[in-house]
């Protein structure tokens, strides 16, 4: 289930995020979601050790699959539980 959450950054880095996003056919919030799940999914003690350039690779090369069409809750539920298990 997507939570909406409101953050704040420099306009600069938002402009260019999203020209990225939209260059590698993604959302925005998709995209931040993605270096979130990076984040709390790795062993990392500070923000030195994150894996941004795997990050950035994946995404330039295409190895990430992402739905941009909105999916059903009782979809976004069922994908939800199955990743748990």
């Amino acid at each position: 289930m997507d939570t909406k959450i409101t953050l704040s950054f420099d306009d600069e880095i938002i402009s260019k995020a999203k020209q990225f996003a939209e260059a590698n056919n993604v959302s925005l919030s998709r995209l931040t979601e993605f270096l979130y799940r990076k984040i709390t999914h790795g062993q990392y003690k500070n923000l030195e050790a994150l894996p941004i350039s795997e990050w950035v690779s994946m995404v330039s090369e295409g190895e990430m699959e992402y739905q941009t069409k909105a999916k059903s809750r009782k979809a976004l539920k069922k994908e939800y539980f199955k990743s748990r298990k």
